[in-house]
């Protein structure tokens, strides 16, 4: 009948596409396999809820729906609701409920988020970025380039220090065989 749809998401023939979006986001999340894990049931309702989306998250769809035209066919091949509000629908409605509503939860068949429920189980939970890959892969040739500057920079300051020092105690025996010369003839 004309209502099923509706009572399966829970809201009333009248209610607007955010309602219905609103709907779709929480019973989806309830019954969706990953919260379940075996549960037949609720697998079984996470798809009805999903047709019932379908349906009643398209304007086309819903209003073939409820004027009793839609037909199996038209159900098989219909796409996904965007979530943008359509042209036909009120556009306040929508976009103040599409910023305090939760994502979709993937649809079945599509890899998951490392963080979610079923990782979480099987213990496959990956670091999602690894920075210092990423910065060695981008940064790597200027890293090594200024470590290189800066092992030639201190090569450069010790050689200094070396040359000063040599310098230095060449101006020391300087002195001091001048003063030996200068005593030497005092004498």
């Amino acid at each position: 009948t004309r209502r099923d749809l509706y009572e399966l998401l829970g809201v009333p023939a009248t209610a607007t596409a955010a309602q219905i979006k609103t709907a779709y986001y929480e019973q989806s999340f309830r019954h969706h396999p990953d919260r379940n894990p075996g549960s037949e049931a609720a697998a079984a309702r996470f798809a009805a809820v999903s047709e019932a989306y379908r349906v009643l998250g398209s304007a086309v769809l819903r209003r073939k729906y409820d004027r009793g035209l839609l037909s199996p066919e038209e159900l098989r091949h219909a796409p996904k609701p965007s979530g943008r509000p359509s042209s036909s629908s009120s556009s306040s409605s929508s976009s103040s409920s599409s910023s305090s509503s939760p994502p979709p939860p993937p649809p079945p068949g599509v890899p998951h988020h490392p963080y979610s429920a079923s990782a979480a189980r099987s213990g496959a939970v990956h670091t999602p970025f690894d920075f210092d890959a990423f910065y060695r892969s981008h940064y790597g040739e200027q890293l090594e380039r200024e470590r290189a500057l800066r092992a030639r920079r201190e090569r450069l300051r010790l050689r200094r220090e070396e040359e000063a020092a040599q310098g230095h105690l060449q101006r020391l025996a300087d002195v001091s065989g001048l003063l030996l010369i200068i005593l030497g003839f005092a004498v």
